[in-house]
């Protein structure tokens, strides 16, 4: 493990296929969790949750928005982090530009075992989504990278699967479905038909991004995601993601808290 409030490093998946996870790392205790969430009103809960204090002397570069808070809950460190408020309009940065940043930078100074990334979604009742359901995703993709010449249309979808967490399955019984990322809250018709065609049962817009970082350099990735609006519903994606946004949030921090008191006390290899 690395220095104090910062541990190892594990691995993730190649692009399209199964996370491998060294045998060495599986004999591992995980020690230091990543919770990467976009959106302060997602975020402080579980900060209170796992009573985490604000990272005054920032692990990060000066002058970046982002935000950590860290402690220990039960035998795990725990670094919850936030992109922070964008600097000119102060709003959450949300999207994939700063979830993946934010994820790199995090990896590089904290050197977790696993990542969680948690947050709030859209749901398509076609697929058996509903309001509050909270899936584990099982693989994430991106639906608003199209490259339409061949090989790169593959990269521009970015599917990678999630790492395998079976007995966690078995215990928690979540709902598992596949998640799709882009940086629009609505849908265009293009969208749509990538949506579609990743198969997807929830959409998000940070979630394929730490994917692909978490990819590059070699960390578990978990993905965590509460449906706060129905993207096939009758209601505007907007007016109801805030209509719910509050009540959902609960739902999902109760969810992660299950989460990581399941991984408490465990190697990779047993999730």
């Amino acid at each position: 493990m690395a220095p104090p409030e910062v541990e190892s490093e594990s691995p993730i998946v190649e692009a399209g296929e199964s996370m491998s996870i060294p045998p060495q790392a599986h004999d591992s205790p995980i020690s230091t969790i990543l919770i990467v969430i976009a959106m302060q009103t997602e975020a402080l809960p579980l900060v209170n949750k796992f009573q985490l204090r604000d990272d005054v002397d920032s692990v990060f570069p000066k002058g970046v928005p982002w935000v950590r808070y860290y402690g220990t809950y039960k035998d795990l460190k725990i670094n919850i982090i936030w992109p922070g408020k964008d600097t000119v309009l102060g709003v959450d940065s949300v999207g994939t530009v700063s979830a993946s940043l934010v994820t790199y930078a995090s990896i590089q100074a904290l050197q977790p075992d696993l990542i969680i990334n948690a947050g709030t979604s859209g749901g398509f009742k076609a697929k058996g989504a509903g309001i509050g359901d909270v899936f584990l995703a099982s693989d994430v993709a991106f639906h608003d990278r199209r490259i339409p010449i061949p090989v790169f249309d593959l990269y521009g979808v970015g599917s990678r699967q999630a790492f395998s967490t079976p007995n966690l399955l078995k215990t928690l019984n979540p709902k598992v479905g596949k998640l799709s990322t882009g940086d629009s809250l609505d849908m265009s018709p293009q969208d749509e038909a990538s949506i579609i065609s990743n198969d997807a049962v929830v959409k998000d817009m940070e979630g394929a991004a730490i994917a692909y970082v978490a990819d590059l350099l070699k960390v578990p990735a978990i993905f965590v995601k509460a449906v706060t609006d129905i993207v096939d519903g009758e209601k505007p994606a907007a007016e109801e993601f805030l209509q719910n946004l509050a009540a959902v949030t609960a739902a999902l921090d109760e969810a992660v808290t299950q989460i990581v008191d399941f991984i408490s006390g465990k190697r990779l290899s047993q999730l």
